[in-house]
């Protein structure tokens, strides 16, 4: 609802006194540098959001650039990308069923996502024993050792592009996944559009980065969204199976999101993870099960 119009009558000045010729001036001259001072906060606010939208999305943590990634089995790929250099890890196993190439979110580096990387290493059991894929991880720029820095949302999508153009080649005629988690869920779900995976694995996703702005600011225009990462446009595009997980307990991205997610796609595969968060989601066995029964009907 508008807000009516502000007037002065006589009888809203003390005593019905009407305000002197001179008073008024006076008044309608601190009224509006009252207004120009407001208006100048919120484009001042607006400008900043949206020139330091990359500090309020990404919360990068970076690696020395001779540590070591002292996992068992685990290779550090060097990808170089326009204007910059990619730090990766590739799990290499024998004889993988395939490959899951996996999208963090936005906090961490490698390092700290890769403490779930023993369950690639023995997904599912049948009749021939235990069966395993490869896994793929990238760092976005200014993540871990990855050189660069983030400056566009085009920008994020060719270098994703690139990885898996560099890394997919040498899975044909096995199995390929995208899994994105969090933020790697819009990254995902763009990447899947284009090159159409065996599975996509959404965990934690949002509708659209622009639909969190709206929420967090419902103050600000919806243009002022330099990454607007358009999940519920992009979902379908994808013609082969997707899998939706998301915790009942998350507060950073409501599992709402999640829902309307789904909607936009008919056969979304989609399971609620009762008690988890957004951080922990990875800990639970429900996910765990979930997501190897998937991997073992591909």
């Amino acid at each position: 609802m508008w807000a009516r119009p502000i007037t002065l009558a006589v009888s809203d000045l003390p005593g019905g006194a009407a305000l002197p010729g001179s008073g008024r001036r006076r008044a309608a001259t601190a009224l509006k540098a009252i207004l120009a001072a407001c208006m100048a906060g919120y484009l001042a606010i607006a400008a900043l959001v949206y020139f330091k939208q990359e500090s309020l999305i990404f919360r990068p943590a970076a690696l020395a650039s001779d540590h070591r990634f002292d996992i068992p089995d685990v290779e550090e790929i060097k990808l170089p990308v326009d204007g910059a250099t990619l730090s990766a890890i590739h799990l290499r196993l024998p004889n993988p069923a395939g490959l899951v190439f996996f999208l963090h979110g936005n906090g961490g580096n490698v390092q700290s996502w890769s403490t779930n990387i023993e369950f690639y290493r023995r997904v599912n059991y049948d009749q021939s024993g235990f069966y395993h894929y490869d896994l793929f991880m990238i760092d976005y720029r200014g993540y871990g050792k990855s050189t660069g820095a983030i400056d566009s949302e085009a920008q994020l999508h060719a270098d994703v592009n690139a990885a898996w153009q560099a890394i997919a080649p040498h899975y044909v005629g096995k199995r390929v996944v995208v899994y994105g988690r969090s933020l790697g869920t819009g990254l995902a779900a763009k990447l899947a559009g284009d090159v159409q995976p065996d599975l996509t694995v959404l965990v934690s996703p949002f509708l659209s980065l622009k639909a969190m702005g709206d929420e967090l600011y419902p103050w600000l225009p919806g243009f002022i969204s330099r990454y607007p990462m358009r999940s519920d446009q992009w979902l379908a595009a994808i013609t082969r199976p997707v899998l939706i997980l998301h915790g009942d307990r998350d507060t950073l991205i409501p599992i709402s999101h999640a829902e309307r997610l789904r909607k936009t796609r008919a056969a979304t595969e989609y399971q609620i993870i009762s008690g988890a968060g957004h951080n922990d989601i990875h800990k639970f066995p429900a996910y765990l099960d979930a997501l190897a029964e998937r991997l073992r009907r591909l």
